[in-house]
């Protein structure tokens, strides 16, 4: 299935009914007077967080959302009926924006977060309402007030306890798919991930936690270059950013510059990225000798101040150590919050 996380849809609420003009008729029952009704309230639209929505793939098919109008008054003081509102499901994680002008509106964080954004139109006065001493039989009633209608833009933001980032081919689709059940795409060539990947990362000892997989970062990402920001926003609701190296250099990259690369980028892109809680990796350590192993773990973890942690996600050498650590690192997170 595909993952889409930016859309532009409409929203229009719903139309106030308009007021009745009507005059009460009954027998023995002299100058009744007016008894038109009012008209009923149009539906407002709201955007509510779930959790069971991964991505904006609904907004894709469907781009138009209205609510329904109030309906007119009636008779013998009846208020037309209010219109039923209408409620649009968006992934928790959605920035909303204005379409014209990208002023951000709201940003649904929480589950069962919900939000107006375009309000229904009031119901009409009926004749009623319009009665004076020197006007006891009036004509007229109020129209319904028309609903707000507008074009909205929305972006999602990946809301994951573990993002992996990585340059082109450092493994991290592989790594996914040891740690979860994700099945991303898995070839010897760059960019063969194109979109955010999503795991459930289990635990023996604490509640699973959601992994995702960035796209491959290049530099100059933070520009656009590459696959560029149109991603690396998903990086900024990670709890823990797990940096990923190969550290085979079969990329072409020594590991040493492809992680000062990626801690450049994220810098670059938002400062307080490269003080997020973060754990290097340096996977494909199968090709490595165990002297050039150690050497190369002294040396990233001198020049980065991290954790470093050597793994291999094809032949799992060095995942469960992993999966341990990343539950503790999360325990300790939770507690000192």
């Amino acid at each position: 299935m595909a993952f889409v996380d930016e859309a532009r849809f409409y929203v229009k609420a719903g139309d106030g009914g308009n007021g009745c003009v009507s005059f009460r008729r009954e027998k023995y029952v002299p100058k009744g007077g007016p008894d038109g009704g009012d008209g009923g309230r149009g539906g407002s639209v709201f955007l509510e967080a779930s959790s069971r929505l991964t991505s904006l793939l609904d907004f894709k098919y469907r781009s138009h959302f209205k609510a329904d109008s109030g309906k007119s008054g009636q008779g013998a003081k009846c208020h037309g009926r209010k219109g039923e509102d209408r409620v649009i499901l968006v992934p928790v994680g959605s920035i909303i924006k204005d379409d014209e002008t990208g002023v951000p509106l709201v940003d649904l964080v929480k589950e069962g977060d919900r939000f107006a954004i375009a309000k229904g139109g009031e119901g009409g006065n009926g004749n009623v309402h319009y009665a004076t001493a020197h006007n006891r039989a009036p004509h007229q009633a109020g129209k319904g007030e028309p609903g707000e209608e507008r074009w909205l833009r929305i972006e999602l933001k990946l809301m994951a306890d573990i993002g992996l980032v990585g340059l082109p081919n450092a493994g991290k689709s592989t790594l996914l798919s040891k740690l979860s059940a994700a099945n991303p795409k898995v070839a010897a060539y760059p960019f063969t991930t194109l979109e955010p990947q999503l795991g459930v990362l289990n635990f023996p000892f604490r509640d699973p936690c959601v992994i995702a997989d960035i796209p491959g970062l290049i530099e100059g990402a933070h520009t656009g270059a590459g696959l560029g920001h149109k991603f690396l926003r998903h990086v900024e609701r990670t709890r823990i950013i797990v940096q990923v190296v190969d550290g085979s250099g079969s990329d072409g990259i020594e590991p040493l510059a492809a992680f000062r690369t990626l801690l450049e980028e994220l810098r670059l892109y938002k400062e307080e990225l490269a003080d997020r809680r973060q754990l290097l990796l340096i996977n494909k350590v199968d090709l490595l000798t165990p002297a050039a192993l150690k050497k190369l773990v002294k040396v990233l973890a001198r020049e980065s101040g991290m954790e470093v942690l050597p793994v291999s996600a094809l032949t799992g050498l060095g995942l469960a150590e992993l999966v341990v650590r990343v539950g503790q690192l999360l325990d300790e997170m939770e507690l000192s919050a």
